[in-house]
């Protein structure tokens, strides 16, 4: 299969109440197992990479090995650029087949926010690129996570109706007490606040920091237009301890035969997210 635009993902799920699970994906072994793993639940799902993870290989690799792997599954996928942090970097994703884009201005004025999100729907549109925005700011849970602004804030949903009608994004991603990183206690997310923004911006819209909030939140959230949770929290701290355990008690120190153990734990944490979305059987 080819990568297929995330606003077509994005609708199916609005429309048939679930949220499409959106993996962070650094390399070549967690995109196999992401695929993997969606193909047997028969789940879309989106590969997403940002500055961070776009650091070990750019975009023009990643999206090689991406489409490569795909070649061997049939899974409704989408390849996204999450919290790009310039046009530039939106511009080289394009360029290297990526079907969506973020470009994350929300620590920025409102009108340069908009501006340059206007900008990049002129961009990817006419090619049927996908484009997400993100007004309000998503803030951090820790010091550790290099993702979103230090501190929250939440989106107004006024500002949000006339930053879609003044940019055309295809969706939307909200402050609503959610956070990057790892929560140390469970968020306080505004429903109301959701509800709202939901009833005035009748696009997609998208939850960061999806890894440790709970059934519940997740249930209500997509009932009022959650359309796509980020998670990428859990897949890396996943992996990360499996490494860490098998090497303080001397296990398997040869790298490749480690990272084969972490992988096969991280496939665990993306099926749980798969059926936690209701995506399970949605392709």
């Amino acid at each position: 299969m080819k990568f297929l635009p995330m606003k077509m993902l994005m609708e199916h799920a609005m429309e048939h109440c679930y949220a499409v699970p959106s993996f962070c994906a650094w390399n070549a072994e967690i995109i196999d197992t992401i695929l993997k793993v969606c193909q047997h639940l028969n789940s879309p799902v989106i590969l997403m990479a940002g500055p961070a993870e776009l650091s070990l290989l750019g975009p023009v690799s990643i999206s090689a090995v991406a489409s490569s792997l795909l070649e061997k599954y049939f899974v409704k996928t989408a390849l996204h650029l999450d919290h790009g942090d310039s046009i530039e970097l939106v511009e080289e994703c394009i360029k290297s087949q990526f079907t969506s884009v973020m470009l994350d201005f929300s620590k920025r004025s409102f009108e340069e926010n908009a501006s340059a999100l206007k900008k990049v729907c002129s961009i990817c549109h006419p090619d049927g690129i996908t484009v997400e925005g993100e007004i309000g700011a998503v803030g951090r849970c820790d010091s550790n996570t290099v993702e979103g602004f230090v501190d929250s804030k939440l989106t107004d949903p006024d500002e949000a109706a006339a930053y879609v009608e003044l940019t055309g994004v295809d969706c939307l991603a909200v402050s609503i007490g959610n956070a990057h990183g790892s929560y140390v206690k469970l968020p306080q997310f505004d429903f109301d606040r959701l509800a709202k923004i939901h009833e005035k911006v009748r696009i997609p819209l998208v939850l960061h920091g999806g890894s440790g909030t709970s059934d519940n939140d997740l249930r209500k959230a997509i009932s009022l237009g959650i359309c796509k949770v980020n998670v990428a929290t859990d897949l890396i701290g996943t992996y990360r301890n499996s490494l860490l355990n098998q090497w303080n008690t001397e296990q398997n120190m040869w790298v490749p035969v480690a990272q084969g153990v972490a992988v096969k734990e991280v496939a665990r944490v993306v099926e749980e997210w798969v059926i936690r979305l209701n995506a399970n059987g949605k392709a």
